[in-house]
């Protein structure tokens, strides 16, 4: 198997080719023959927080399955440049994970790391996990035949036990002393070699045994580690989810707030119009009183000359009747003014008031225009 834990030379140096096709052809001659190869972004679990992701790869880089036939053994290889990112040997307890439709992980308890790949497309993931599954089962398979190997090995040993004394047993009996020494060595020696077999054997197996258990403790306190990160996790998404609804309560009643507001600014604007509207009428109204005061001066002029208002008393009777329309139209005028005044009152106490002298002082005009009529009268009768 190729030595992948250490720095290996640049490609420059070796005059080999460079990145990833360097590495498989030390790994071919080393024994090794790639059997799958596809392209992925390489990722990394964060060793200090076990739940976020660190990239072992700036781009997508060559990640393949190799197959050790003298170790009867299978491997993840992935160089990006001169450096190793994967060197992950397959043992049938490993799963392959996919957690959505272009990533997948697996946990390796040697390396005490999981490293997860991204895929451009699901149909790679798939290749990829079917892959991983098919290897698994030879790895399993491997595993299964090797402790059979051991278990035949270990009972051929102990049926050669068996017969040898037999053997020896029937050699003495019919032989002398030098045909047992000729016949009985080379059984002890095959039998000394076969126990010597079996003994290394045995002790390979208590090892991989011992390897197996600290393996599978490993990767039972990683799955413990990915439950509970997994775990939390899901806690903040919650978290998250709940914060991410009470903000959007919080936007809807904002929203609801600032429709109100408009409505209120719509309703201001519509009273401003409404008593700038009242404040021109008021403006003309109060020319139209002025214009009639100027009316009743000269007419107050005109009565202090008698001979000239006799002579002019048709006229004036006929400016009088007129006048009294216009009064009445300016009372039906002012009436409707009242009603307007009435109509927003509780809005503008102001112009209550300013209305209020303005009614008084034309009820004094008419009035005098009254008392003066009434003179009018009293000097025709007189004359």
């Amino acid at each position: 198997m190729c030595e992948v834990g250490t720095r290996p030379p640049l490609a420059a140096e070796r005059g080999e080719p460079p990145g990833g096709a360097a590495a498989a052809e030390r790994c071919r001659d080393m024994g090794e023959q790639p059997i799958f190869t596809t392209r992925a972004h390489v990722f990394q679990i964060d060793p200090s927080t076990k739940k976020n992701w660190v990239p072992a790869s700036k781009q997508a880089v060559t990640v393949s399955y190799f197959y050790d036939s003298t170790r009867n053994s299978y491997r993840i290889i992935s160089v990006d440049g001169a450096k190793v990112i994967i060197n992950s040997t397959i043992t049938p307890n490993m799963t392959f994970t996919k957690t959505s439709q272009k990533f997948g992980q697996w946990a390796d308890s040697r390396a005490n790391t999981v490293f997860g790949l991204g895929f451009p497309s699901e149909q790679q993931l798939t290749k990829f996990a079917e892959k991983f599954q098919e290897v698994k089962e030879a790895a399993k398979l491997a595993r299964d035949r090797s402790q059979e190997k051991i278990e035949t090995s270990s009972n051929h040993s102990q049926e050669s036990g068996r017969e040898t004394p037999s053997s020896t047993r029937a050699s003495s009996v019919n032989g002398t002393d030098d045909e047992k020494a000729s016949h009985g060595g080379p059984a002890e020696a095959h039998l000394k070699s076969e126990n010597d077999k079996l003994k290394i054997a045995l002790a390979q197996s208590s090892s991989n045994v011992k390897k197996w258990e600290t393996e599978l403790q490993t990767l039972r306190e990683s799955n413990a580690r990915l439950t509970t990160a997994l775990q939390e996790s899901a806690a903040s998404i919650e978290h998250w989810k709940k914060q991410f609804s009470a903000c959007k309560e919080e936007n809807d009643q904002l929203r609801s707030k600032i429709e109100e507001l408009e409505e209120q600014c719509n309703e201001i604007n519509k009273e401003k119009e409404r008593n700038a509207q009242l404040s021109r009428r008021l403006q003309e109204l109060e020319t139209e009183l002025q214009d009639k005061e100027l009316e009743l001066e000269e007419l107050r002029k005109q009565g202090e000359i008698i001979p000239q208002l006799m002579s002019e008393c048709e006229s004036v009777s006929q400016q009088l009747q007129a006048a009294e329309k216009k009064n009445k139209d300016l009372e039906e005028k002012v009436r409707t003014l009242r009603t307007e005044v009435e109509e927003s009152k509780h809005r503008q106490t102001n112009l209550k008031t300013e209305l209020k002298n303005f009614l008084d002082v034309l009820d004094g005009k008419i009035d005098e225009l009254h008392d003066f009529r009434q003179g009018l009268s009293k000097l025709g009768i007189d004359n």
